[in-house]
């Protein structure tokens, strides 16, 4: 889930950022188990495991995240299935739900929208935001950052843990700082002091081999890393890396906030009251769910070109449905229309009943005065 796209190296080709940013990072804690918390209180408190399954028969398979009360028996990401059941038979075991994961992500990207004019989203459960202009300095900063997770917790139900800095670096540091539902503020004047005691792998792009490396060296800490020069680095790690390095050990970091293209959607799904077959419901679900995803369009003046229908059935088995437009559209009507066609046309084909039921649109465009599609 971790996609840091951090950019470090410095040349004279790159122009330098303002040194009076502020920005946030913003990392879901646990966020699918916690998804999955959600949709069933009945979880909280038990360790939970969601599972990538290889599709054989068995345990065969990774562990995607689990809860923390799973951790305490050392279930973690990447570990077989079946190595996660030796160590706590008795933890919950349930399958990747991406589609509930992507929807409880588009709203939160959404509230973080609310607050900042540039998001850029890092992954599914991870964003950066600049709030430079929303804020006076760091003080004020804390206050928005506290506000933001608010926001989360009581609109989407869930807890976060944010980090502030002068750059992305500093802050995505600081997000993991303190976790679960932690809030770290790191002033320019504090960032030597705050990456100094940590370990060398807490910068974000110093992976395991390279950990593993400057361990052998001597330099375990981030600021043992900073005390060596340049050049050291350089015959060590290459021109490139051991440049970036350097830059890294000092909180240096000039990358910008930007959003990211062609990654994004917004969608909406829900749990019915019970499993069901009975298209009436479906349908009038599919309306809601379509009137609210209608109403996020028009506040960020955009239009779509696809339209997904989402089905979880009773057995937790997610399918989907999509259809390109022949032209962009943006008004509800469409994507009522067009999801109802979708669900339908699975109903259908695959006569099962359903447990959730979801409507997603992407491929976006800047509303320029659009008509209505009509037939496509």
């Amino acid at each position: 889930m971790k996609n840091t796209g951090l950019r470090l190296f410095v040349s004279e080709k790159i122009k330098l950022m303002p040194d009076n940013r502020i920005i946030l990072h913003l990392d879901m804690d646990y966020f699918f188990a916690q998804c999955e918390e959600r949709e069933h209180p009945e979880l909280k408190g038990k360790p939970v495991v969601i599972c990538v399954y290889s599709g054989r028969a068995g345990d065969s398979g990774a562990v995607s995240t689990s809860n923390y009360e799973a951790r305490k028996f050392g279930i973690k990401a990447g570990m077989p299935i079946s190595r996660a059941k030796k160590l706590n038979p008795d933890a919950i075991f349930l399958p990747v739900n991406m589609e509930l994961y992507r929807s409880i992500s588009d709203e939160i990207m959404e509230i973080l929208r609310g607050f900042s004019d540039i998001v850029e989203q890092e992954s599914i459960d991870e964003a950066f935001c600049d709030i430079t202009g929303k804020v006076a300095d760091f003080g004020e900063a804390k206050k928005l950052a506290a506000q933001i997770k608010d926001a989360i917790k009581q609109k989407v139900g869930l807890t976060c843990s944010a980090g502030v800095g002068p750059n992305k670096l500093v802050a995505k540091i600081a997000s993991d700082f303190k976790k679960p539902d932690g809030l770290t503020i790191v002033k320019p004047e504090e960032v030597s002091q705050f990456l100094e005691p940590l370990k060398v792998t807490d910068i974000i792009g110093v992976g395991k081999k390279t950990g593993e490396r400057l361990n052998e060296l001597g330099i375990n800490t981030i600021g043992d890393l900073s005390k060596l020069s340049p050049g050291e680095l350089i015959r060590e790690f290459g021109q490139a890396k051991g440049t970036w390095m350097k830059q890294a050990s000092q909180g240096i970091d000039t990358s910008p906030v930007q959003e990211r293209q062609g990654t994004e959607q917004i969608g909406r799904i829900t749990t019915l009251k019970e499993d069901t077959l009975d298209m009436k419901v479906i349908l009038e679900t599919i309306d809601r769910l379509s009137g609210e995803v209608s109403g996020k369009l028009e506040e960020r003046k955009l239009s779509f070109r696809s339209v997904t229908f989402v089905g979880i059935s009773a057995d937790f088995k997610t399918h989907t449905k999509s259809r390109t437009l022949g032209a962009s559209a943006k008004d509800a009507g469409t994507i009522k229309r067009v999801a109802k066609e979708l669900a339908k046309d699975f109903l259908v084909q695959h006569p099962t009943a359903l447990r959730r039921v979801g409507v997603r649109v992407e491929n976006f465009s800047s509303e320029k005065a659009q008509t209505t599609l009509g037939e496509f």
